[in-house]
């Protein structure tokens, strides 16, 4: 007999929207390191445990070489005040979705201390 499991599902467009309105900041799950290919991919979400980056902060740069920065620099950024005076807004977005996001787990674990989701693991579904 064929093993099979249940596998809960997030629609990445669904993630995305939870995580904008929750936060008022611009967010990309697929854009974040050097943008996702199609597929899925696992999250845990936990009370405690999750991954979280060391960086403060990272340079200003539209897709720079750095990306990631911790959870707490996420939020204390205001997702308005602009990379150069003359950038157009278009450029500050892309900021925040392909350099300045925080890890998905640490955004999960705060989501679900709001009530917002539930515990356990699922896998992203990345596709556009």
């Amino acid at each position: 007999m064929l093993k099979t499991r249940m596998v809960k599902t997030i629609d990445v467009g669904d993630w995305n929207a939870l995580i904008e309105e929750t936060y008022g900041r611009p967010y990309n799950y697929q854009q974040q390191d050097d943008c996702k290919d199609r597929g899925t991919e696992p999250l845990t979400i936990a009370v405690e445990g999750a991954f979280d980056y060391d960086n403060e902060t990272i340079p200003e740069v539209v897709n720079g070489y750095e990306m990631g920065v911790s959870f707490a620099a996420w939020l204390a950024r205001d997702p308005k005040q602009k990379l150069n005076a003359d950038d157009p807004d278009y450029e500050l977005e892309l900021f925040w979705k392909r350099n300045f996001y925080p890890a998905a787990e640490m955004v999960a674990q705060d989501l679900l201390s709001k009530g917002l989701v539930e515990a356990g693991e699922y896998v992203i579904d990345i596709d556009w």
